[in-house]
């Protein structure tokens, strides 16, 4: 995967002083350099001593940066955490959260961006395999996944009703991505997939709209 956040145009985000700026360079560059031995080697052959001294830092300072090895892999991920809550928080006067949550993720399948799973560039599709097949990964994707439901049920309000809808929203983003992920998997292109892609997440989102009623607008 490379430097840049893909998806980032979810709603405008204060600007960064510089000592913030410097932070993230770090956090990217150590992030960088433990993916390409995590590729290269495998995962679990990788240790995080490895990966500091790769990154010429010391090993109590890499987890200051990042509390677990697993989030060396995960940081891409760390960046999309308030994703949904910011398409929500931004959307158009009058448009439902659900109409901007489901134009979002088809604005990213046009993108081919690699969160929505509609990526066949050779990095993405390495990084994708190294995820979905270290059962550690998979874990702390599901910390990731709490803290977006938390984030976009603070958005559309509190309760338990919103807390109950961003958890069916996030589940559904995470089968569409794993969905179109597998299907690149065995071999097809994210043009070809394309289409199947964007009626799948029409089906997802008007099952959405049919069982959340009050955010269907």
């Amino acid at each position: 995967m490379n430097g840049e956040r893909p998806g980032t145009g979810a709603g405008a985000q204060p600007p960064v002083g510089l000592r913030e700026r410097k932070k993230l360079l770090t956090y990217r560059a150590v992030s960088d350099a433990a993916i390409a031995m995590f590729l290269e080697r495998g995962f679990d052959k990788v240790s995080v001593a490895e990966v500091a001294a790769a990154a010429d830092i010391s090993k109590p300072t890499l987890f200051r940066y990042f509390p677990t090895k697993e989030d060396l892999a995960l940081h891409r991920f760390a960046d999309h955490e308030d994703e949904s809550a910011r398409v929500v928080a931004a959307r158009e006067p009058g448009e439902s959260p659900l109409d901007a949550l489901h134009r979002h993720f088809l604005d990213g399948l046009e993108r081919r961006d690699p969160v929505t799973g509609l990526c066949d560039h050779p990095q993405v599709l390495a990084f994708h395999r190294m995820l979905y097949g270290t059962p550690s990964l998979v874990a702390r994707m599901y910390a990731y996944q709490g803290r977006s439901e938390a984030a976009l049920a603070q958005a559309l309000g509190e309760g338990l009703p919103q807390r109950l809808a961003a958890a069916q929203v996030v589940a559904v983003l995470r089968v569409l991505g794993l969905e179109n992920w597998r299907r690149i998997a065995e071999g097809g292109s994210a043009d070809a997939t394309y289409p199947t892609a964007v009626r799948a997440a029409d089906r997802a989102f008007d099952q959405l709209r049919t069982g959340l009623e009050p955010l269907a607008g």
